[in-house]
């Protein structure tokens, strides 16, 4: 029973070095997000883009997760409405444009 626990003790000993270790060594090779800068997240928005603000969502939390990046909303023939939207939703967030597409995409 002695030769059990000594070997529980020392798996878990093993494990815990094994962790601090990690622990360690991802905070000082890793310290911090890398940032891409120039990365743009475009989204192609024509007509009246009914789920421009769910899009727009969701390129917000991918954007927490890449520092240094940029929203693009590009305008491929948007209703007159919602253009109004995106021009809201781009002033909106920090890191956002609104631009139009050029003619021949």
């Amino acid at each position: 029973m002695i030769l059990l626990q000594d070997g529980v003790l020392a798996f878990l000993s093993a494990v815990g070095v094994t962790t601090l270790f990690w622990i360690v060594g991802g905070a000082l090779f890793h310290a911090g997000r890398p940032t891409i800068p120039g990365l743009l997240l475009v989204l192609p928005l024509r007509g009246e883009a009914l789920a421009m603000e769910a899009d727009v969502r969701e390129l917000r939390r991918v954007q927490a997760q890449l520092p240094g990046s940029k929203i693009i909303l590009e305008d491929r023939g948007l209703t007159p409405d919602a253009r109004c939207l995106a021009q809201y939703l781009a002033d909106r967030e920090k890191n956002a444009e609104l631009v139009t597409a050029p003619d021949h995409t």
